[in-house]
């Protein structure tokens, strides 16, 4: 039996780790860990009784808290933690920054990231278990209008570089999962066109009319297979885009 907590669970890529770790293994658990409840509800009773659904801001660090102490005390143990949950908001260029919204996203995207790790740390040590940080293209190459999002990225990387070596009875990666069509896109497409230049977002509107966007199962995949199998130590610590040719084995 293998228990992994996802966050951001309630849509997009965390739904589709949370469906595909449960589909691929009859004997894995999930705890799933969002803000939305109902969707979580749902998830919890097409898989029950295997799925611990908690309903909550991933920034409280009591709904962290929590978590682990619902995991423990119904499954007994942590052996992978996918941390998912991000915000990409707000984009626009640095002279317009709000930075009380760029704190916000980096209590989302590295502050919570680091809460997390460090409350499940003290298990997945005892399992010899994973983390896997859900990265972006951003964290390596500055895309217009994202430098909160893709800084927070690139700590998110180091982050797990770091934890890696501190810990040497944990496994670790840094993963970007491709350009997912997901809500985010959305967002992209249509919230997000003022904070970028016309030919950065039409990057991302042509994507979109052709049909290029992965479905979130295909970098889905990849985490699922990664949390139930594990992480090889020759990866361990690193950041990778979903189609490297060292994660091949995992990509099925």
């Amino acid at each position: 039996m293998s228990v992994t907590i996802v966050t951001g669970a309630s849509r997009g890529l965390g739904l589709a780790i949370c469906q595909l770790i449960l589909k691929k293994d009859s004997e894995a658990k999930v705890v799933a860990v969002a803000r939305s409840g109902d969707q979580l509800s749902d998830l919890a009773a097409k898989f029950a009784p295997r799925v611990l659904s908690i309903a909550g801001d991933v920034t409280d660090s009591s709904v962290v808290k929590q978590t682990v102490e619902k995991t423990i005390a119904k499954f007994g143990r942590i052996d992978s933690v996918v941390l998912n949950a991000g915000l990409l908001d707000p984009v626009g260029h640095i002279a317009e920054l709000n930075v009380d919204h760029v704190r916000r996203l980096y209590e989302v995207n590295l502050f919570s990231v680091i809460d997390l790790v460090a409350q499940t740390l003290p298990y997945v040590r005892e399992t010899g278990g994973n983390f896997l940080f859900v990265s972006s293209g951003a964290s390596i190459k500055p895309v217009d209008g994202w430098s909160a999002y893709g800084s927070s990225k690139a700590a998110l990387n180091l982050f797990c570089a770091s934890v890696s070596e501190e810990e040497p009875k944990v496994r670790t990666i840094s993963l970007a999962p491709g350009t997912v069509d997901t809500a985010m896109q959305q967002d992209i497409r249509e919230k997000f066109k003022s904070g970028m230049k016309p030919e950065a977002h039409k990057r991302f509107t042509d994507l979109h009319k052709r049909q290029e966007l992965l479905p979130p199962d295909v970098p889905g995949t990849l985490y699922a297979n990664l949390a139930l199998q594990g992480i090889p130590q020759e990866l361990s610590g690193k950041y990778f885009r979903y189609n490297d040719d060292k994660l091949t084995k995992y990509a099925a």
